[in-house]
């Protein structure tokens, strides 16, 4: 990154700053501080753009909902709103100064074509409770048995000889436990559930009866009743939970993967589930998206597959956080929830 800025030096206006996890500060290109910055909005939901909270004389807000659009538009962008940028179209982008990502994954942020100068930030924070309730709710699908009840209705069978199990008594692993980890955490404690934890660091928090390093999943996922996958997709990551790991749960265990489908790898999880080494999984997310029709998994019977849908981003919910960062982006504040390129979140 570019040369630090001194701190207790107020930034010029446009200036971009970074604030928590960034050692250095990024500054604007100079061409742009006479002049209102461009802001361009990318995405097919023009409530994005609606929502943003321009200041008066503050930005010149442009939208853009496809590629062809967005090259006509991003030479002149000092900022940029946005989900999937194409990443070809950022050569055309020299004034870009600030990205803000509309969701808390960044990975599809972090290509050799977006400048280094230019400063990513994330939405965190927003996404907790909707994945907390994805996850309780399908681990009480396995715990309720809801499937049997449902294949005995349509066989209008009286299955009263099976009965529910409950949440309260199991261990849930978290893989990444972070932000989010933490509110899934809280809920599945306040149900009765066992909490493990697993970070880079294995640092103790409040939320997890015990804490792992990474090099520690297999012990942790050993335990598990359920496995919850919530590692960011990096370098590091990809292909992180393999044979060893999945090889180690419990054959009565179940996976949930609401993080990146590239952090398992895929032939490990097909063996496991194929041979019904585990009792199955619980997919949000796939290496490939949308997952293709020929793909093995659709026909598992002890899969259950989602679109991508754990944890949605909504205009109502980014917004607030963009527009905290754009008043502090006009004002030369730092601006928060800033991206470590190096760490890849």
């Amino acid at each position: 990154m570019s040369a630090a800025i001194p701190r207790r030096a107020p930034a010029p206006p446009g200036r971009v700053r970074a604030s928590g996890g960034v050692g250095g500060h990024v500054g604007a290109p100079h061409h742009y501080r006479s002049r209102r910055p461009t802001l361009l909005v990318y995405h097919t939901d023009r409530r994005y753009a609606e929502l943003v909270d321009v200041p008066k004389r503050g930005v010149d807000v442009r939208i853009a909902a496809t590629p062809s659009e967005a090259a006509g538009a991003i030479a002149d962008a000092e900022i940029l709103f946005a989900w999937k940028f194409p990443p070809q179209l950022y050569a055309r982008a020299g004034r870009l100064a600030w990205l803000q990502v509309m969701g808390a994954g960044v990975d599809w942020a972090l290509v050799p074509e977006l400048p280094p100068s230019v400063v990513i930030t994330r939405a965190p924070g927003v996404f907790g409770p909707w994945m907390a309730e994805y996850v309780i709710g399908w681990c009480s699908w396995v715990t309720q048995r809801v499937e049997e009840y449902r294949q005995a209705q349509r066989q209008r069978r009286w299955l009263d000889h099976v009965l529910p199990d409950r949440l309260a008594g199991k261990t849930m692993a978290i893989v990444g436990l972070g932000d989010i980890g933490r509110d899934i955490a809280r809920v599945a404690r306040g149900l009765g559930m066992r909490v493990l934890g697993v970070s880079r660091r294995g640092r103790p928090v409040r939320e997890a009866a015990r804490m792992y390093k990474v090099g520690g999943m297999a012990r942790a996922m050993a335990q598990a009743d359920f496995v919850v996958l919530l590692l960011p997709l990096t370098t590091e990551t990809r292909g992180i939970v393999g044979a060893d790991q999945l090889g180690a749960m419990k054959p009565t265990a179940w996976l949930v993967n609401i993080a990146r489908g590239a952090v398992v790898n895929e032939a490990a999880l097909l063996d496991v589930l194929e041979h019904r080494r585990i009792a199955g999984a619980v997919l949000d997310v796939f290496d490939n998206e949308p997952l293709p029709p020929h793909h093995p998994l659709w026909r598992m019977d002890n899969v259950v597959v989602t679109p991508h849908i754990s944890g949605p981003s909504t205009p109502d919910a980014i917004a607030p956080v963009f527009n905290d960062n754009l008043s502090r982006f006009l004002a030369g504040r730092p601006l928060r929830h800033v991206v470590d390129r190096r760490q890849g979140y």
